[in-house]
């Protein structure tokens, strides 16, 4: 099965000269995080992927990095493959400790990137910032994982950190509603 998310990194370390800390979510994050398989995961076109605001200042200044970002997507554009997708966690739906429980992705080597996913808990928050079947469905698959805790959610969603945006907001507030249906919180 191809793993379109991991084709684009591979070709991104293969690009990059200086090691790099790569925060991955959204389809991506699932396709490489997690166990399971599913090819609607794998065949997602693109990887999303969190900046921390603590590091930005040195991302911004890191030419190393967007070179190998520039030659990724010039190198994979014909497939129609791309790395660029990037936020700030402060774009981002988020527990504020979000950092101290990300997840390793060392199941794959990389020469220089090391790479992590938020935790399951923080991948579902990132998912509530669209009202989207395909983002429910992937929140299900994550309460479906082993390390998914119903009151580790309920915490989360206490905590959050929704940016300013009146609908992402929205979004965020409906999709509580349909949690709290569909998970029984």
């Amino acid at each position: 099965m191809k793993n379109n998310p991991l084709q684009i990194l591979q070709t991104l370390d293969r690009h990059l000269v200086e090691p790099f800390e790569l925060y991955v979510y959204g389809r991506s994050a699932l396709a490489l995080g997690y166990a399971e398989e599913r090819v609607n995961f794998q065949s997602t076109m693109d990887v999303d992927a969190i900046l921390p605001a603590r590091d930005i200042k040195a991302i911004e200044q890191n030419e190393d990095f967007w070179q190998a970002q520039m030659k990724t997507n010039e190198e994979l554009g014909s497939s129609r493959l791309y790395f660029t997708h990037l936020f700030e966690d402060r774009q981002v739906i988020l527990t504020p400790d979000w950092l101290e429980r990300v997840v390793a992705l060392s199941a794959f080597r990389f020469a220089k990137l090391h790479m992590f996913r938020p935790s399951t808990v923080d991948l579902i928050l990132t998912k509530m910032m669209r009202v989207d079947p395909d983002d429910r469905e992937d929140i299900k698959f994550l309460a479906s994982q082993p390390d998914f805790r119903k009151e580790e959610l309920l915490g989360a969603l206490k905590r959050a950190m929704v940016p300013p945006v009146q609908e992402l907001y929205e979004a965020f507030e409906k999709n509580r509603v349909w949690l709290s249906q569909s998970l029984g919180l």
